[in-house]
């Protein structure tokens, strides 16, 4: 590092003094950093680095080898390093200071609450080099540390990809039990939505009720007063009693997809009456009136599934309501229609518009990206099984098609499978085009017939 700032000085003839007033440093302070009487400061390299007209972050590698791995590991240096190396998504940097400094554990908390301090700041990339690293060093420790960076990685991991999200659940799920009691509620939570973004009911059932099951021994600590009153007391993320509401949601959203819809009602009917809350302040009452929305559209969605549609006017009203809600309430009105198989035609036509949009684009709402692409998959695919057993073929395979293209671009593997076997199921209607796109799609070349290599589902 400081071989290039003095071979710098000499090509282009400058002086200490000159070269100290371009960079905005105190000439003596230059001095004793050349001489190797002073440690170069994160600030000090920036500008020596700006001055020298290279770009940000040029010497950081030097600058680990000189002076942190060859030097001494001082967290003065390390912890702005590191910062400034998430500033410029240096990664690489990060995860070799990271590594270094690791050798000695007792870096592991400071590098920890670096961690989070970027996590938190929205950089996840640099936070999950750092998780990672720290997760790795202390993976004999059994600590609620550990379980903390699994945790965070866990959320990072997160994406439009299904099968990335299923080993990501399944790699965290093993740590949820070290975490502290309160940070299990919402380890629970996410756990449970991403398993119903991953259609695995089991899991989101056994996910719901242990979360329900904590929650509630949590809530009675607090109503009962068993703490006493000087202790601090760490909080989950939401009102306590939101856990329990939403382990009841859940079971009935796992209940529904079981067909017992009248376990459904019985959940649904337990978050509907959430008179028993004692917490109190604005965002209590905000979660109470949603749970008590979803609780009056999730009882419709259930007598529609069970065949009872003199409850669709009233879903529809309600629909036209909450038009954050439209893309799943379309779902449960197709999904109640393929199963009970009863007609929607006037329905789907009062929402023509809105279909439209959302065959062109993920709508808008309170749900993460990658349930957003599964339930626009989702919505697309119902459509398509309508239509296809309405007789309405060219509608159908053509939304079929796009189902597949979609459920692809997620990797959702399950719902590739079952768009193949609705494919096959009418590919006797299937138009010559139709079946060469679909071979297309789902082989990248030319139609089976052609080839005479696979075998159709159901033909």
């Amino acid at each position: 590092m400081l071989s290039e700032l003095e071979e710098y000085l000499r090509q282009k003839g400058l002086s200490v003094t000159e070269f100290a007033k371009r960079s905005q440093l105190h000439s003596g302070t230059l001095s004793n950093i050349l001489r190797g009487h002073r440690p170069i400061a994160m600030q000090q390299l920036d500008r020596i680095t700006q001055a020298m007209g290279q770009e940000e972050g040029y010497f950081y590698d030097l600058y680990i080898d000189d002076y942190i791995i060859r030097g001494s590991s001082d967290w003065r240096r390390i912890g702005p390093l590191l910062l400034r190396c998430a500033d410029l998504n240096k990664l690489d940097s990060i995860q070799r200071l990271a590594r270094h400094i690791m050798d000695n554990l007792m870096y592991a908390p400071l590098l920890f609450e670096t961690a989070e301090e970027l996590f938190m700041a929205g950089k996840k990339e640099a936070a999950a080099a750092i998780y990672e690293i720290v997760a790795e060093a202390e993976r004999y420790q059994h600590s609620e540390r550990l379980a903390l960076c699994q945790f965070r990685l866990f959320i990072i991991a997160l994406s439009d990809d299904q099968n990335r999200n299923l080993w990501a659940a399944n790699r965290f799920e093993p740590f949820v039990e070290r975490l502290d009691e309160v940070d299990q509620l919402d380890a629970l939570k996410e756990l449970a939505n991403t398993y119903r973004s991953l259609q695995r009911w089991d899991k989101v059932d056994e996910c719901a009720a242990k979360m329900g099951h904590k929650a509630r021994i949590q809530y009675d600590l607090k109503v009962q007063h068993e703490r006493r009153a000087s202790e601090p007391v760490k909080l989950p993320g939401r009102p306590l009693f939101f856990y329990i509401a939403y382990s009841d949601l859940l079971r009935g959203n796992v209940c529904d997809e079981l067909g017992d819809y009248e376990g459904a009602l019985g959940y649904k009917y337990a978050y509907s009456d959430l008179s028993w809350v004692s917490e109190q302040g604005e965002e209590v009452e905000q979660w109470k009136a949603l749970f008590f929305e979803w609780s009056t559209a999730n009882i419709y969605i259930t007598k529609l599934l069970s065949g009872d549609t003199t409850v669709l006017e009233s879903y529809v009203d309600y629909i036209n309501k909450h038009r954050n809600e439209l893309v799943m309430g379309l779902l449960h009105i197709l999904r109640a229609a393929n199963k009970n198989q009863f007609v929607i035609d006037y329905t789907l036509e009062c929402y023509k518009q809105e279909l439209s949009e959302i065959l062109n684009e993920i709508v808008k709402g309170r749900y993460s990206r990658n349930l957003a692409m599964d339930r626009q998959a989702s919505l697309i695919y119902e459509l398509a099984y309508y239509y296809l057993y309405k007789g309405d073929y060219p509608k159908g395979f053509d939304l079929l098609l796009t189902a597949i293209k979609n459920f692809q671009q997620i990797n959702n593997e399950k719902y590739i499978l079952e768009s193949v076997i609705l494919f096959e199921k009418f590919r006797s209607n299937a138009s010559q085009e139709i079946k060469l796109q679909y071979q297309t799609l789902l082989l990248g070349g030319d139609s089976h017939e052609e080839k005479g290599r696979y075998t159709s589902y159901g033909s």
